[in-house]
């Protein structure tokens, strides 16, 4: 009779648990992504960010000013449209 190995064990992994910079990080891209930022006027966009920054401080207070500074500047770049290649920029990467 042959023994069936439990398979309770196997494949059991690790959970990387989120630091609070990276669980901010996502929150600010699901909000950017869901409020419509991307393509709005600079000046909206500043205001936004303002507003926006002032609620992650108050709702991440373990983290820093400068890494708050640092996780606007992601989010602000993560709000711009993508830039298209010109045609000059298209041949001179092939």
């Amino acid at each position: 009779m042959s023994r069936v190995k439990s398979n309770a064990n196997r494949g059991r992994r690790e959970v990387a648990v989120p630091t609070p910079f990276e669980e901010a990080r996502d929150e600010l891209f699901q909000h950017v992504m869901s409020c419509g930022v991307i393509g709005s006027e600079p000046e909206h966009q500043k205001d936004w960010f303002d507003a926006t920054m002032a609620y992650m401080a108050d709702r991440f207070p373990e983290i820093p000013a400068e890494k708050l500074q640092e996780l606007r500047t992601l989010g602000e770049r993560f709000a711009q449209p993508p830039k298209r290649q010109t045609p000059t920029s298209a041949a001179s990467a092939a």
